[in-house]
């Protein structure tokens, strides 16, 4: 089997890369440099040469923030739609399977059931988020069968995120505000990466949620959890999404993804959050 890998730079490709060559299947890795997603005889011109069995989509515009820019809008329309859309069609004229790495930003984040799976109440607050959805929408307009896997929270040794940022806050400041409404369950890549891989091994398409298991807990929790395995004493002040105030994009409070689907079509749920943060902070630790 051979897959290919977009946003190879990125904290998901980055694992999903390294799991698939452990497992000895051959990966091909891809970022800007290689194929600009964006540019559609690109696309095609990479698919046709590399003629992947699979394609494991986990590029994409993820500033959150910078882009509700104005600026910046169309930028991540072409990132996140249009790019989905090149590769969607150049999937189906190779006959290759597509799984796409979409987002709990795609719902408008109310009430505090958890979304399932194959929920299509959709209402995205963000620029962010209605991109995400139009990339969903493009994938299954283009294919008859194909991988949509949404996912929350992540963390992972390859890029920025909530951890590394709480860590290096902690760094200079003795408590810190952080937001205690928005309710959802962390996600760690390198876990991640496993379940993707056995996704794409098989022919159970459709639409998946995937987080690491241990419940649902606000980000607050989760600044506390870091600082208590990784012995900081910074203190975490509680604070509303609305007494915090720094963001431009609108954040959903209600990010509870049902994963149910996942046992019901036989693959193995991921560890415990607070098991992958402290294998997590343990690999942070090896690299310093």
């Amino acid at each position: 089997m051979k897959v290919l890998v977009t946003g190879v730079k990125g904290q998901l490709g980055h694992d999903v890369v390294n799991e698939l060559c452990a497992r000895g299947i051959e990966a091909v890795g891809v970022d800007v440099e290689e194929m600009d997603i964006t540019d559609g005889q690109c696309v095609d011109k990479m698919l046709s040469s590399v003629h992947p069995d699979a394609v494991i989509h986990c590029a994409a515009w993820t500033a959150v923030d910078a882009a509700e820019d104005p600026e910046n809008i169309e930028k991540v329309r072409l990132v996140n739609v249009q790019g989905t859309k090149n590769i969607a069609k150049a999937c189906r004229a190779i006959g290759s399977k597509m799984m796409y790495i979409s987002t709990d930003y795609v719902f408008d984040g109310q009430g505090t059931e958890p979304w399932e799976a194959d929920c299509k109440k959709y209402a995205p607050l963000s620029v962010y988020g209605r991109t995400k959805l139009e990339g969903e929408l493009a994938v299954a307009e283009a294919l008859d069968a194909y991988f949509i896997v949404r996912i929350a929270w992540v963390f992972g040794i390859n890029g920025k995120n909530f951890v590394k940022t709480m860590l290096a806050l902690s760094e200079k400041y003795e408590s810190l505000r952080v937001v205690d409404d928005q309710i959802g369950t962390p996600t760690y890549t390198f876990d991640l990466a496993r379940l993707l891989v056995d996704m794409i091994e098989t022919d159970k398409y459709g639409y998946y949620h995937a987080t690491n298991e241990g419940g649902y807990i606000s980000w607050a929790d989760f600044a506390k959890e870091i600082f208590r395995q990784a012995k900081k004493t910074t203190a975490v002040i509680p604070v509303t999404t609305a007494e915090y105030g720094l963001s431009k994009a609108a954040r959903p409070f209600n990010s509870r993804l049902d994963k149910s689907k996942l046992i019901e079509k036989g693959f193995a749920p991921l560890p415990d959050w607070k098991d992958a943060l402290a294998r997590y902070l343990l690999e942070l630790e090896k690299q310093r």
